[in-house]
């Protein structure tokens, strides 16, 4: 009665249509409110973010970073890395970016690995210098020499190596390079058991030994970013000759072709296509032979398992954005080794497998941190954990 009395009285007072709005702004402003509240939130929170990442960027620009690494014949493996990406001259401003990085690992089976790697890009990208300086001490793990080898036959050698290898590239027209490649190596302190399949068959190198070389080489890249491509084409074929004239104490010949394409088919979802070769000809010691698996092929399969002259594998991977600096990917690949190319058929082809996750660690140069697991049949697998795209 008392409500009814007073909205009465409003309505003969004219008064009942601004209280009314007067209601209704005050809902909605107070809803205003608390919406600004909420969104000054959020941004307070992923500006707290970006800075905290802006601050990591910093970190990984100066100090190296532990990784880990494993697989089930290296065991654990850990380590530090350095990466970065920079611009040689500041007056330079067409040139992309180069990159220089530095990984030392110890393994829980005892494997010493120390590796100084990179890809200087200068004179407007009329210049590229790919080069890399590498030691080993370490267990190396064998299952014999071809693509039927069977893992239960595994030998462990002892070895130690220096490596060093560098190719000074030159544009002669747009996106094509030659340039000169050149090779050294030196194995020594190889152990094996007595009974080893690689003393019972004599087989070249088991005593180790030096490889000097050099070649030609010749490149086709139209990639807007080497590290992270997200389109483009990049071609890439080498045959470097290792005659005793130089020094080598085998003389054998290496080729190598790599091929890759990147497509992106929507926003910054990726499709990736890899598909590489390598052929060594000649009196080739077992170290130097082909290999199928590594940190960026064949992801799981322990580098050197499976070797022979012949060594062809492919993969396609799919690398999609999930939220401001991380992103993930998922692969599928095979491959397999053999004496010749006139030995390789459709049996035998070894599947991998895998997935990972990206961190984006340079914001101006779109460079990601990766983490890799791959699979294969038979409980294959490797934990991956490096700077850069795999390819």
């Amino acid at each position: 009665m008392i409500i009814y009395n007073i909205f009465s009285y409003m309505i003969k007072k004219n008064s009942l249509i601004p209280f009314l709005f007067f209601c209704v702004i005050s809902v909605f402003a107070q809803n205003d409110t608390i919406t600004e509240k909420k969104q000054e939130a959020k941004t307070d929170s992923l500006s707290k973010f970006d800075n905290f990442n802006k601050k990591a960027e910093a970190f990984f620009k100066v100090f190296p970073v532990p990784i880990y690494t494993r697989t089930p014949e290296a065991g654990n493996i850990f380590g530090l890395a350095k990466f970065n990406v920079l611009n040689l001259s500041k007056k330079d401003t067409i040139s992309k970016p180069s990159k220089l990085s530095e990984v030392v690992s110890f393994s829980s089976n005892g494997r010493i690995n120390a590796s100084v790697a990179t890809e200087l890009v200068f004179k407007e990208n009329k210049r590229v210098v790919v080069a890399y300086i590498n030691y080993q001490k370490q267990p190396d793990y064998i299952f014999g020499i071809g693509n039927d080898v069977k893992r239960e036959d595994k030998e462990e050698i002892q070895l130690e190596r220096i490596k060093f290898f560098a190719t000074y590239m030159f544009q002669v027209k747009k996106d094509f390079y030659v340039g000169f490649p050149i090779n050294f190596a030196h194995y020594f302190n190889i152990k094996t058991e007595p009974d080893s399949f690689l003393i019972t068959n004599n087989v070249t190198g088991v005593k180790g030994g030096t490889s000097v070389g050099a070649g030609l080489a010749a490149a086709f890249d139209t990639r807007e970013n080497r590290y992270n491509p997200q389109q483009g084409a990049f071609i890439s074929a080498y045959a470097v000759v290792q005659p005793k004239f130089l020094g080598s104490t085998f003389q054998y010949t290496l080729y190598q072709l790599d091929m890759r394409k990147y497509f992106n088919p929507w926003l910054k979802h990726v499709i990736a296509l890899q598909a590489t070769t390598s052929n060594t000809t000649g009196d080739t010691p077992f170290y130097e032979l082909s290999m199928l698996g590594s940190d960026s092929q064949m992801r799981g399969y322990y580098k050197g398992a499976y070797r022979d002259n012949v060594l062809v594998d492919s993969q396609i991977e799919y690398r999609a954005p999930i939220w401001n600096i991380f992103g993930a990917t998922g692969w599928i690949g095979t491959g397999r080794v053999a004496s010749s190319y006139n030995d390789l058929s459709l049996n035998g082809w070894k599947l991998n497998y895998g997935a990972g996750l990206r961190i984006r660690v340079d914001t101006e140069h779109n460079t990601n941190l990766r983490i890799d697991y791959g699979f294969g049949p038979n409980g294959i697998s490797g934990v991956y954990f490096a700077f850069a795209e795999a390819f």
